[in-house]
C-alpha cells in the first residue's frame, strides 16, 4: 500500500497483517506461518502480536549500549583475532533481553562480527535478532533471517523491472492506483515465471521475462471467435515462447 513519505516503515504492519493472517490459514490450515523483519519493523507491539497470534517471528533489531554490552564477551575474541593478523570469523550467541517498554524478557540472536573495509578501519559491527525460535543462534541467523535477501530480490524486480516507485501522478489516490496496478502486473510476471520453470527462463527476473517474452513484433489479428498473434519467424528464445503460451491456454494454428 502507498503511504506518506514521512511514516515510519511498521506503520500499517499490523493492520495488514490482521486482514492477510485469516487468508493465510484458511488457505493452508496446517503450515506454521513464520514472520521475518529487518530494524524498522521492531516494537513490543509487534511482537505482543506475534506471540497472541501464534507466530514464529525474526526480527532484527538495533543495537544499544545495553545489547553491545551483552553482545561483548563475543567481540573479545575477534579483536583478539584481528591483532594477531588472523581474520575474525564471526561469532554467536544468545542472550534474554528486555527494553524498558517490553512486557517480558524475550530470547535476542547475537551476531558478533568486525566489518571490514579497504582502506578503513575495522569497525565492531554486532547484530541483533528477536526471535521466539528454538533453533541454534548461528542457524537462526544465517539460515532464517538472512534468506530475507532473496525476498529483497522481489522488491528490487518491483521497484526496477516494474516502477512501482513511479508515482508521477498530482492525487494520492491516483498513484494508490498505480501502486495497485503495478502489484497486480507483477502477480501476472509471477505466473509466467512459473510456467516457465521447464525452461531457459525459469529463474529470470522480470526485466528479463518482459525482454525475452513480451517484447516482441506482432501482427495481431481478431475475429469474433478468436484472436491469433502472427509472432516473426525466427527470434532467440522462440521456443522457450511456444512453450510457456502453450502451458497457459495458447493453441498453435
Amino acid at each position: 500500500m502507498l503511504r506518506a513519505g514521512n511514516t515510519v516503515a511498521k506503520d500499517g504492519c499490523l493492520s495488514i497483517l490482521k486482514r492477510l493472517l485469516p487468508r493465510l490459514r484458511k488457505a493452508f490450515p496446517k503450515a506454521k506461518l513464520r514472520i521475518r523483519l529487518d530494524a524498522g519493523f521492531t516494537g513490543p507491539e509487534l511482537y505482543e502480536f506475534f506471540e497472541a497470534q501464534r507466530l514464529e517471528y525474526v526480527v532484527c533489531m538495533g543495537k544499544n549500549k545495553v545489547l553491545q554490552r551483552l553482545a561483548e564477551p563475543l567481540m573479545v575474541p575477534l579483536r583478539e583475532a584481528l591483532e594477531a593478523g588472523e581474520d575474525p570469523t564471526p561469532h554467536f550467541g544468545e542472550c534474554r533481553y528486555a527494553a524498558g517498554s517490553w512486557n517480558r524478557k524475550r530470547r535476542v540472536i547475537i551476531k558478533a562480527d568486525i566489518a571490514l573495509h579497504p582502506g578503513r578501519q575495522p569497525k565492531d559491527n554486532p547484530r541483533f535478532i528477536v526471535t521466539n525460535l528454538k533453533t541454534t543462534p548461528k542457524f537462526i541467523y544465517e539460515k532464517v533471517y538472512c534468506m530475507r535477501g532473496d525476498i529483497e530480490n522481489r522488491i528490487k524486480e518491483l521497484k526496477d523491472g516494474l516502477e512501482i516507485d513511479r508515482t508521477s501522478c498530482s492525487s494520492f489516490k491516483a498513484n494508490q492506483l498505480r501502486v495497485l496496478m503495478t502489484a497486480a502486473a507483477y502477480v501476472l510476471m509471477q505466473e509466467l515465471r512459473l510456467q516457465a520453470r521447464r525452461t531457459g527462463c525459469a529463474r529470470a527476473q522480470v526485466n528479463t521475462l518482459r525482454l525475452r517474452l513480451l517484447k516482441l513484433g506482432a501482427w495481431i489479428e481478431s475475429s469474433v471467435r478468436r484472436i491469433v498473434l502472427h509472432l516473426p519467424m525466427s527470434t532467440p528464445y522462440a521456443d522457450e515462447w511456444r512453450r510457456i503460451a502453450r502451458s497457459v491456454g495458447a493453441v498453435p494454428t
